[in-house]
């Protein structure tokens, strides 16, 4: 149990106000932002704490947007990504909206359908360097660019690496509408193997065999 300050309690839960959900530490909540147009904040709740007036405060530390960081939003950032940050925060507990779930960048890929309240993360941002961990992350295509989730991209048969149809002058449909496919750099090589096989010399006797089971 954590040490609290005299007069103030911990508590197990919360129950968002108007709501019958329930709010335990670990979880992941929506919170009001101060100007109503704007997207509601992302924390995870580190724990909550009541007043001798049963005030319920909740320490949280935040998500930021891609948009909210320092190098700002980039075209490999997912519309749901977030980036859990090093940045807490005490706010009344009355501010929570709703409950989110922020999965991991791998589980959300498995995800059938993405729901309102589906969010991912793959970093952690530090906020007064704007500093990420970790600092690299697996590249793909000929663009080189990090895995965005909300894009399409399609496998090579060839070298397993995966692609954009756009990098690879093709359009969505055109890439759907293909039973196999390999990028050009395996193409290329593909092509110039037949051509070598089809200059080759034959070897000794290997005429004679092929004369025989024709």
């Amino acid at each position: 149990m954590a040490k609290t300050k005299p007069g103030k309690k911990d508590l197990d839960s919360y129950t968002i106000k108007g709501t019958n959900k329930v709010v335990r530490p670990g979880d992941c909540v929506l919170m009001r932002p101060s100007d109503s147009n704007n997207l509601p904040y992302v924390a995870r709740v580190e724990k909550f704490e009541a007043d001798h007036r049963n005030n319920v405060k909740v320490r949280v530390r935040w998500y930021y947007r891609p948009e909210e960081s320092k190098g700002g939003r980039r075209q490999f950032h997912g519309a749901k990504e977030l980036f859990l940050s090093d940045h807490y925060d005490i706010q009344s507990a009355q501010t929570i909206e709703g409950k989110c779930i922020v999965h991991s960048f791998k589980n959300y890929t498995k995800l059938d359908n993405v729901g309102a309240e589906d969010y991912f993360s793959r970093f952690e941002y530090k906020t007064a360097t704007g500093g990420f961990t970790p600092d690299r992350v697996a590249v793909y295509c000929k663009c080189e660019m990090p895995y965005n989730p909300d894009d399409l991209m399609v496998q090579c048969e060839g070298c397993t690496d995966w692609f954009h149809p756009s990098c690879m002058g093709m359009t969505i449909d055109e890439i759907k509408k293909l039973e196999h496919f390999v990028c050009s750099d395996c193409s290329g090589e593909e092509e110039a193997k037949v051509q070598m096989d089809s200059f080759r010399v034959p070897r000794e006797g290997e005429t004679k065999r092929r004369k025989r089971t024709g």
